[in-house]
Parts: structure tokens; sequence; C-alpha cells
């Protein structure tokens, strides 16, 4: 099987290295920095655990591809799919399979479903329908990725080491066919669980409760998970988030086994790893905010759900990433000298 991980950032990252160091026939996509460190010294896996030799990969810029390849992993954020879209589908072999691990409502959510809503387009997801026209959706795997990890420099990432760390797979249809065995079957070797489900929407929507609300919140109050539900206010406006979220995913059917105050009592213990939001506001990188919070407002108001509390806070946070993206700074907390 030839592998293709396109976007090796930390989980494109990690996924090349574990991949491998087993064996595998990998090649990883990168650009600027990661590229360079990537080629010149291989991926460091850090954790409270271990910290790895550098693992050397195979790796090399877009456009120096060698294709078909029979998998591709898409480890690019939901945002910076569209134009890369037309490419990757050119390299991918005519029954290979695209592997889709991003956070949040994903483009495909509402293809190969069986509702009245099947084939519904959201208007923050895939403008222009870029994703939909490149890919085939026979070739598509859905994908929830568990795997809290920070990338303070190229070339390096850090791992919680989280017991609940695997990949979740799954058809669009809900069918097991043998290829999510297959998947299985190259990464659990090297390393990774993975679990093959035949509702992928679902695990969607579990990842997504905590994503959508403390991705949010974290980034625009420059603070932990741990700190947003410690600090009485924010942990009202959190609750409510998740009671929202909760609706929503109820009315497209999707009814997970837990609560707001469940997600928040767990919350208080999570790793203590800044979301990837947050990392990216602290870099000047554009936020993914269409996946997470703004396609849930657009099924939201599909299903005529209220979700004031999301409308508010969200509201805040595409003001924040517009001040990102127009006037190219990067938001992180600066040291204060006290006086005397």
């Amino acid at each position: 099987m030839r592998i293709l991980v396109f976007g090796a950032g930390a989980i494109g990252g990690y996924l090349g290295a574990i991949l491998s160091a087993a064996g595998a026939d990998v090649t990883l996509v990168a650009r600027g920095a990661q590229y360079d460190a990537l080629s010149r010294r291989g991926v460091i896996l850090e954790s409270p655990k271990r910290r790895s030799d550098p693992i050397r990969v195979n790796v090399c810029r877009q456009g120096e591809e060698r294709p078909p390849y029979d998998l591709i992993f898409i480890c690019l954020k939901s945002q910076q799919i569209g134009e890369s879209a037309a490419h990757v589908a050119g390299l991918l072999a005519h029954d290979g399979s695209l592997v889709f691990p991003q956070n949040g409502i994903p483009w495909w959510y509402f293809e190969k479903l069986d509702s009245p809503l099947r084939g519904t387009r959201l208007p923050s997801l895939d403008p222009g329908g870029r994703i939909a026209s490149a890919f085939r959706l026979d070739n598509v795997i859905g994908a929830v990725i568990y795997l809290p990890t920070d990338h303070p420099e190229p070339g390096r990432i850090v791992l919680a080491d989280q017991p609940t760390d695997r990949l979740v797979v799954g058809e669009l249809d809900g069918e097991l066919r043998p290829r999510l065995e297959a998947i299985k079957a190259l990464l659990e070797p090297a390393g990774l669980p993975v679990v093959a489900t035949d509702r992928i929407r679902d695990f969607k929507w579990q990842k997504l409760l905590s994503n959508g609300v403390f991705n949010l919140l974290c980034t625009v109050t420059q603070s932990s998970p741990q700190q947003v539900v410690m600090f009485p206010e924010t942990r009202t406006v959190a609750k409510a988030m998740l009671e929202e979220f909760l609706a929503v995913a109820a009315s497209v059917g999707v009814v997970p086994k837990t609560s707001a105050d469940d997600i928040l009592a767990y919350t208080r213990n999570r790793a203590g790893l800044p979301p990837s939001t947050l990392q990216d506001a602290r870099a000047g990188r554009t936020l993914e905010l269409d996946a997470l919070d703004n396609a849930v407002l657009d099924i939201a108001r599909l299903t005529g759900v209220p979700a004031p509390t999301l409308e508010h806070v969200v509201a805040c946070a595409n003001l924040l990433n517009r001040r990102i993206v127009e006037d190219g700074v990067a938001f992180r907390p600066a040291p204060v000298r006290k006086a005397g």
C-alpha cells in the first residue's frame, strides 16, 4: 500500500512518523519550515513518558509527489482543504481511499445520509463547491482523531499520551467495509488504536462538544480549558454553549451519551495542552471556526434550534479571526514587568 500524508503538521507529522517507524511506504507533504525540519532531521515525538530520537521520514513539497497513492490522509485544517482539493484528488488511485480526520462538521456531513437533509450544503463549508466537485464520495472515509498535541517548533510534536488516544474511521453511509479494517491493520501495529464504526457522525459530534466550545472560549480568553471551567462566569457560558450544541446535534438525529455537566467535569482533568485554535491564534494563523462553530450555527438555523450564546461568542471569535487575517498579527500572552 502506497500512503500519502498530505499536511504534515502536528497530526500529519505524527501519523507519518509512526508509519515510517513501522516500515510503511509513506510520504509526507510539508511546506516551509516544517519541510526544512523534516527533510533535515525528521520528526521528534515527545510526551510525559518519552522523547523519541528523530524519526526519519520521506518528505516532499506539494507538486513533488509521485502518484498514484492507495491511501491519503488529508491532515490539513478544514479551511485549507478547498485550495488543495483538486490537486489531492489527482494523486489518488481510482479505487483508493481518502481519510479526513479534521475536527468539526465535515463538508460531506449530509452526503449518503438517510435523512430529508441528504445533500444539504452548509454556507460555511466548501463555498463554491470546490471540495465536493474534486472528490468522489465513494473514495471518502470519515474520521475522528483523539490525540491532544502541541507543535511548539517545526519537526517537534508534543503528545499528551492519553488512554483515550485513537483514530475512529467510518463510511459515509454507515457500512462496515473491509477497507476500514485495512486501516486498523495498518495503524495499530504502528502504535495508534483504531476503531471502525457504523456511526461516524456520532463520533464527530462527541468530539465537537469539546472542540466547538473550549477551542472557542480558550481562544477568546487566552486561557486553558481548565481555567475556563474553574472560573464561575466562563463555566456558566461553557455550560450554556454545551447545551446548545447538544440541542443542535439532536435536531439532526444525534444524541450523544453525555451531558453538559459530564463534559465540564471531564474538562477539569483533561490534558493541559492548549487547544489547536488557541495555538493558531498565538501563531497568527487563520482560525478553524467554520467547521467547529459556524457550521453548527448553520445547522441550528436550518433546523430552527435557538443558539444565542453560541451566536454571541462566535461573533467575537470571527472578529478575532478577521484581525489575524487582515492585520497579520498574532495574539499571545506577553509577560508584564511589575513596577518596583
